[in-house]
């Protein structure tokens, strides 16, 4: 039987709570489609019963920056992370979703996010440097999130681009004490794209100090394996697509831990306050 609650009850739930949502795309700053729309009502809907959140995605060079009026935090910006032995700056830009008063912190760097495209050049060909743009926004959550002294209740992390946030912070970050009682949450969508991101690298995360043998499906970094990865490293999973490949969701089976089947955008507020508060938080 699934519980239902009262505006009142889910005010009480959320009171407080601190999610950090880390997604590949966002609405209304790139196109809708079932990333983008369920990163933006799934915070709108935390904020709404009274929950704090933080909401982190890439600073793609489509987006229009005057339009949406992001602007740099030189307090938050400045620092170099290392990708597969680069030094690589770290910009990091803020603008508010104005109707629900949100914030949100974009990671920037001019080699990785200045082009004018998600993630396919114009001929629909995944850009060659994919793997290493989600380590950058990976690490580059973590450490804005560090200068926050911003220590989130659940992380909750939303396409692919994102989906090496869980294994970073559970190994890479494994002693920053700020994530200490954290709980990650992964959703979990539809197959986003063909093809494979770069041979090399299972080899750039492991010049990390992250064994290969606890990444090994990423020798071969499709789709599905990304999630793979991202779902053996999370303490929930969301299935936020009706069809999940059955590979992928014969893995997550066998992971034993807390699911959310997929639900409708007009159950969600429910669904996910019930999630969070009875098996994410529990």
């Amino acid at each position: 039987m699934q519980l239902r609650f009262s505006d009142k009850q889910k005010k009480v739930f959320m009171n407080g709570k601190k999610i950090l949502f880390v997604s590949s795309e966002l609405v209304p700053y790139l196109p809708e489609n079932p990333v983008s729309l369920m990163s933006y009502e799934a915070p709108r809907m935390v904020n709404s019963n009274g929950g704090q959140i933080r909401i982190f995605m890439p600073r793609y060079g489509n987006i229009n920056e005057r339009r949406h009026q992001l602007h740099e935090v030189i307090r938050l910006s400045g620092m170099n992370l290392v990708i597969n032995d680069m030094d690589m700056p770290l910009i990091i830009k803020v603008a508010s979703i104005p109707k629900e008063r949100i914030q949100v912190y974009f990671i920037d760097n001019e080699e990785y996010f200045k082009r004018k495209a998600t993630f396919t050049d114009s001929e629909g060909n995944l850009f060659p440097d994919n793997d290493e743009r989600a380590i950058f926004f990976a690490k580059g959550v973590v450490e804005t999130v560090k200068k926050l002294n911003w220590s989130p209740d659940i992380i909750h992390v939303h396409g692919w681009m994102a989906s090496l946030l869980p294994l970073y912070l559970r190994e890479y970050y494994a002693d920053e004490p700020l994530f200490a009682d954290s709980k990650i949450v992964t959703s979990i969508y539809n197959k986003s794209f063909e093809g494979e991101l770069d041979s090399e690298m299972i080899n750039k995360i492991a010049f990390d100090g992250i064994k290969k043998e606890q990444i090994s499906s990423l020798a071969k970094p499709d789709y599905n394996n990304l999630l793979k990865v991202a779902a053996d490293y999370s303490d929930a999973i969301i299935l936020a697509a009706e069809e999940v490949s059955e590979d992928l969701k014969s893995h997550i089976d066998n992971l034993s831990k807390p699911v959310l089947p997929y639900v409708s955008l007009q159950e969600a507020e429910e669904a996910y306050t019930n999630f969070y508060n009875t098996e994410v938080l529990k």
